[in-house]
């Protein structure tokens, strides 16, 4: 076998757009396209920055609904500093032996973690 990289996974959303703030806005992804794909959807796709894989949101999937995913995992360089900026203060802070998490939710109920993997893990 010849994989190499995860290259997309889709997240269901209720609103593209709303989406797309929360990805871009909040959490910083970049926005690698918004482009038209037929008469009423489109193709958002966004990913952290310097990432290879991506994500894109999706509105079209109906055995997807919107908010059904979960165990999205983001990987942290600064975890706390991440909540913080996130305004999740009184967020609970998991700890395990590979490392540190918390879980959050985007707008539409889907399931992220911000992760920070312990070094040697």
């Amino acid at each position: 076998m010849s994989l190499t990289h995860i290259q997309l996974l889709s997240v269901p959303v209720a609103d593209q757009d709303r989406a797309k703030d929360f990805y871009v806005g909040t959490l910083g992804f970049e926005l690698v396209a918004d482009t038209a794909m037929g008469p009423d959807q489109r193709w958002v796709q966004v990913r952290p920055r310097g990432s290879v894989s991506s994500i894109t949101l999706v509105t079209w999937f109906e055995t997807m609904p919107p908010g059904s995913l979960k165990g999205l995992v983001i990987e942290t360089d600064d975890l706390q500093g991440d909540i913080e900026s996130l305004g999740l203060g009184d967020a609970d802070v998991q700890d395990a032996p590979w490392g540190r998490f918390v879980t959050l939710e985007d707008p539409d109920g889907n399931g992220l973690i911000l992760q920070a993997t312990a070094s040697g893990a």
